[in-house]
């Protein structure tokens, strides 16, 4: 077993998304189905000539929605110290279910060590102009989590401000990178969903009954549905940004290719 795997398992893990009062070290399977996945995922990534890609993950059962995937996040390619390729994540955790979150960079092994749902990794290549524009932004720490904001609510409405789950961050983001009248100033999250919009980014619509919203609020400390308007949170339509949006809508806008899968 590597020594990375040997380091993994003797350490806690935090799991995003999950209560864990009392975190447990990684079983010895999990930590080697991720590696594996990782490592498929290093050479694929790196067999495809892109500097930096869209990089989902499977954490969740989200079948009863018709979603594949449930985690976003950045993925880009850059030298070690001793200038061989690695591959970096920039992305956003909610970790152990708390009301809020924080921006990570992490490598490959640890973004798949999450517990997974299914060792799968799916991933999409921006253009070769996206990808120059979201490379210079993933590069300045302070403009990288610039529209980053701690509340957090795993199904935050689309359209709002009152929380930000971690899909809805890494396509503000993405927003943030393309978008010419967000390039000085203060940019807003605001400003961000606008050209969201105007690109034709339709969100996820998830059927969620009232009784299932208010075991969630209840039960959760991460899932609130106050910031929906109440047209659509009370004919339990709530619209949310998912991987799957995401990934149908950056081909249909002529941003990046098709999405590309890697199992374990």
């Amino acid at each position: 077993m590597t020594a990375l795997a040997l380091c993994l398992l003797a350490a806690p893990v935090a799991q995003a998304g999950r209560p864990c009062d009392t975190p447990q070290p990684p079983k010895k399977h999990t930590v080697e189905q991720a590696l594996n996945l990782a490592e498929r995922t290093f050479k694929a990534l790196d067999a495809s000539g892109a500097q930096v890609v869209l990089l989902a993950r499977a954490g969740q059962d989200l079948s009863r929605y018709g979603l594949r995937y449930s985690h976003l996040g950045f993925a880009y390619r850059q030298p070690d110290g001793a200038g061989r390729p690695v591959w970096r994540v920039l992305h956003k955790l909610n970790l152990c279910g708390t009301r809020v979150s924080q921006i990570y960079r992490q490598g490959l092994g640890e973004f798949f060590m999450d517990d997974l749902w299914r060792f799968e990794a799916a991933w999409m290549v921006p253009t070769a102009e996206v990808q120059t524009r979201l490379l210079a932004l993933l590069r300045d720490e302070t403009r990288a989590v610039a529209l980053h904001r701690k509340p957090y609510s795993m199904v935050s409405y689309v359209w709002g401000q009152k929380y930000q789950q971690s899909n809805q961050w890494a396509i503000e983001t993405l927003a943030l990178a393309l978008a010419p009248e967000l390039g000085s100033g203060q940019p807003t999250r605001a400003q961000a969903q606008a050209w969201l919009q105007t690109h034709g980014y339709q969100p996820s619509v998830l059927k969620i009954g009232a009784l299932s919203r208010l075991g969630g609020r209840v039960t959760a400390a991460n899932v609130a549905f106050d910031d929906h308007p109440n047209d659509k949170r009370f004919s339990d339509r709530i619209e949310t940004v998912t991987v799957d949006s995401v990934f149908a809508w950056m081909p249909r806008a002529g941003l990046s290719s098709l999405p590309l899968v890697t199992q374990r």
